[in-house]
Protein backbone atom coordinates (compact mmCIF):
# COMPACT_ATOMS: atom_id res chain seq x y z
CA UNK A 1 0.00 0.00 0.00
CA UNK A 2 2.48 2.26 0.72
CA UNK A 3 4.34 2.05 -2.69
CA UNK A 4 3.91 4.35 -5.29
CA UNK A 5 3.36 4.00 -8.61
CA UNK A 6 5.70 4.72 -11.63
CA UNK A 7 3.77 7.13 -12.65
CA UNK A 8 3.03 8.75 -9.14
CA UNK A 9 6.94 9.06 -9.33
CA UNK A 10 7.10 10.54 -12.10
CA UNK A 11 4.66 12.93 -11.57
CA UNK A 12 6.16 14.09 -8.32
CA UNK A 13 9.58 14.24 -10.61
CA UNK A 14 8.41 16.22 -13.17
CA UNK A 15 5.95 19.13 -10.51
CA UNK A 16 9.58 19.70 -8.86
CA UNK A 17 10.17 23.35 -9.24
CA UNK A 18 13.43 22.52 -10.16
CA UNK A 19 12.50 21.03 -13.30
CA UNK A 20 10.35 23.24 -14.62
CA UNK A 21 12.87 26.09 -14.14
CA UNK A 22 14.91 24.29 -16.32
CA UNK A 23 12.56 23.25 -18.98
CA UNK A 24 11.93 27.05 -19.01
CA UNK A 25 15.56 27.62 -19.03
CA UNK A 26 16.66 24.77 -22.06
CA UNK A 27 13.08 26.85 -24.31
CA UNK A 28 14.34 29.74 -23.73
CA UNK A 29 18.13 28.80 -24.48
CA UNK A 30 17.06 27.54 -27.81
CA UNK A 31 14.98 30.17 -28.72
CA UNK A 32 18.12 32.25 -28.42
CA UNK A 33 20.71 29.95 -29.81
CA UNK A 34 18.14 30.13 -32.68
CA UNK A 35 18.65 33.82 -32.44
CA UNK A 36 22.56 34.21 -32.42
CA UNK A 37 22.31 31.53 -34.90
CA UNK A 38 20.15 34.03 -37.32
CA UNK A 39 22.61 36.99 -36.32
CA UNK A 40 25.64 35.13 -37.85
CA UNK A 41 24.58 33.84 -40.60
CA UNK A 42 22.72 36.93 -41.52
CA UNK A 43 24.07 39.53 -40.51
CA UNK A 44 28.01 38.95 -39.59
CA UNK A 45 28.89 36.29 -42.00
CA UNK A 46 27.91 38.42 -45.39
CA UNK A 47 30.32 41.12 -44.79
CA UNK A 48 33.15 38.91 -43.77
CA UNK A 49 32.61 36.82 -46.98
CA UNK A 50 32.75 39.67 -48.64
CA UNK A 51 35.57 40.86 -47.13
CA UNK A 52 37.70 37.63 -48.04
CA UNK A 53 36.89 37.54 -51.54
CA UNK A 54 32.93 37.38 -51.55
CA UNK A 55 33.20 33.56 -49.92
CA UNK A 56 29.69 32.28 -48.36
CA UNK A 57 31.72 30.25 -45.34
CA UNK A 58 28.81 27.73 -45.63
CA UNK A 59 29.75 26.94 -49.46
CA UNK A 60 33.65 26.21 -48.34
CA UNK A 61 34.22 22.46 -48.81
CA UNK A 62 36.88 20.18 -49.79
CA UNK A 63 35.93 18.02 -52.58
CA UNK A 64 37.72 14.58 -51.59
CA UNK A 65 36.22 12.57 -54.58
CA UNK A 66 33.91 14.21 -57.37
CA UNK A 67 30.67 13.31 -58.36
CA UNK A 68 30.44 10.68 -61.10
CA UNK A 69 28.16 9.25 -63.46
CA UNK A 70 28.29 5.43 -63.56
CA UNK A 71 25.67 3.08 -65.66
CA UNK A 72 23.33 6.50 -65.85
CA UNK A 73 23.51 6.52 -62.16
CA UNK A 74 24.81 10.33 -60.53
CA UNK A 75 27.03 9.28 -57.80
CA UNK A 76 26.89 12.25 -55.54
CA UNK A 77 30.67 14.05 -54.82
CA UNK A 78 32.46 13.31 -51.21
CA UNK A 79 33.21 16.16 -49.57
CA UNK A 80 34.58 18.03 -46.28
CA UNK A 81 32.33 20.94 -45.77
CA UNK A 82 34.81 22.65 -43.20
CA UNK A 83 32.53 26.02 -44.21
CA UNK A 84 29.95 24.96 -42.41
CA UNK A 85 32.03 24.00 -39.60
CA UNK A 86 33.25 27.22 -39.13
CA UNK A 87 29.68 28.61 -39.42
CA UNK A 88 28.83 26.57 -36.35
CA UNK A 89 32.28 27.45 -34.97
CA UNK A 90 31.12 31.22 -34.97
CA UNK A 91 27.74 30.76 -33.80
CA UNK A 92 29.14 28.51 -30.77
CA UNK A 93 31.68 31.70 -30.15
CA UNK A 94 29.15 34.21 -30.08
CA UNK A 95 26.61 32.30 -28.06
CA UNK A 96 29.26 31.77 -25.38
CA UNK A 97 30.93 35.22 -25.49
CA UNK A 98 26.80 36.53 -25.01
CA UNK A 99 25.88 33.59 -21.81
CA UNK A 100 29.28 35.34 -20.53
CA UNK A 101 28.69 38.89 -20.55
CA UNK A 102 24.71 37.82 -19.40
CA UNK A 103 25.99 35.75 -16.12
CA UNK A 104 28.79 38.68 -15.62
CA UNK A 105 26.10 41.47 -15.34
CA UNK A 106 24.10 38.51 -13.48
CA UNK A 107 26.81 38.34 -10.92
CA UNK A 108 27.45 41.99 -10.39
CA UNK A 109 23.71 42.84 -9.70
CA UNK A 110 24.19 40.24 -7.40
CA UNK A 111 26.89 41.74 -5.76
CA UNK A 112 25.33 45.30 -5.74
CA UNK A 113 22.47 43.23 -4.07
CA UNK A 114 23.63 41.82 -1.34
CA UNK A 115 26.25 44.75 -0.41
CA UNK A 116 23.07 47.04 -0.15
CA UNK A 117 21.90 44.67 1.81
CA UNK A 118 24.76 44.40 4.12
CA UNK A 119 25.30 48.74 4.19
CA UNK A 120 21.61 48.77 5.42
CA UNK A 121 20.83 47.18 8.77
CA UNK A 122 17.56 46.23 9.29
CA UNK A 123 15.79 49.05 11.21
CA UNK A 124 16.02 48.07 15.26
CA UNK A 125 12.25 46.66 15.85
CA UNK A 126 9.51 49.01 17.62
CA UNK A 127 8.91 48.17 20.97
CA UNK A 128 6.33 46.06 22.57
CA UNK A 129 3.48 47.57 24.61
CA UNK A 130 4.73 45.93 28.23
CA UNK A 131 8.36 47.97 27.02
CA UNK A 132 6.42 51.42 25.97
CA UNK A 133 4.40 50.48 29.80
CA UNK A 134 7.48 50.36 31.44
CA UNK A 135 9.29 52.99 30.08
CA UNK A 136 6.10 55.04 31.29
CA UNK A 137 6.42 53.84 34.37
CA UNK A 138 10.18 54.64 34.57
CA UNK A 139 9.74 58.29 33.59
CA UNK A 140 6.97 58.72 36.31
CA UNK A 141 8.86 57.07 38.55
CA UNK A 142 12.08 59.46 37.89
CA UNK A 143 9.59 62.91 38.09
CA UNK A 144 8.69 61.60 41.31
CA UNK A 145 12.27 61.31 42.59
CA UNK A 146 13.16 64.74 40.88
CA UNK A 147 10.04 66.34 43.13
CA UNK A 148 10.78 64.74 46.24
CA UNK A 149 14.60 66.53 45.77
CA UNK A 150 12.93 69.52 45.28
Amino acid sequence: MGQKTFLQEFKAFAMKGNVIDMAVGVIIGGAFGKIVSSIVADIIMPPLGLLVGGVNFKDLKWVMKPAQVVDGKEIAAVTLNYGNFLQTMFDFLIIAFSIFLFIKLLNKLMEKKKAETIATPPPPPSPTKEELLLAEIRDLLKEQKAAEKK
